[in-house]
């Protein structure tokens, strides 16, 4: 069938899913939580989604690969929705994003080189009644000082 022909009648839930790269139940989990609209049944049962549908799931997907929660992309669909130029709101919402993930790359890192120092420490020692990994664990998270690359 003809993609034209498909937009026409619309998508059932299953064709949305996989053309989206989904599955069904994540479809209905994003009805749930309001991020996309469930079309009525008509007559015959089959519920039909148009291509504004698809294009909002492109968006919901897209916009969780740049690492936004779920209730981010809701606020920034709702903005919108809201008018023509939500652009200011948006841009800040991004940098809040951008903020929090060199955050957590910060911290990733830390862990990586505490990681690596510990592995280190058990390549080199010859006592292996004790384990370095165990030990840094069971003190607690006490605060490591890896090295700096």
């Amino acid at each position: 069938m003809h993609g034209d022909a498909r937009q026409a009648r619309g998508y059932t839930i299953g064709e949305l899913a996989r053309g989206a790269g989904i599955s069904v139940e994540t479809v209905r989990f994003y009805e749930r939580r309001g991020l996309l609209a469930q079309p009525g049944r008509p007559a015959r049962g089959i519920r039909r989604y148009d291509e504004r549908s698809a294009r909002r799931l492109q968006f919901i997907r897209h916009a969780k690969t740049l690492g936004f929660t779920l209730k981010e992309i809701g606020d920034m669909l709702s903005l919108a929705a809201d008018g023509p130029s939500p652009c200011a709101e948006v841009q800040r919402l991004a940098e809040d994003k951008l903020v929090l993930l060199r955050v957590k790359r910060a911290s990733l890192r830390f862990m990586e080189a505490a990681l690596e120092d510990l592995l280190e420490t058990c390549r080199r020692q010859v006592d292996r009644t004790h384990c370095p990994v165990l030990e840094a664990a069971d003190e607690g998270g006490a605060p490591l000082s890896p090295r700096r690359r």
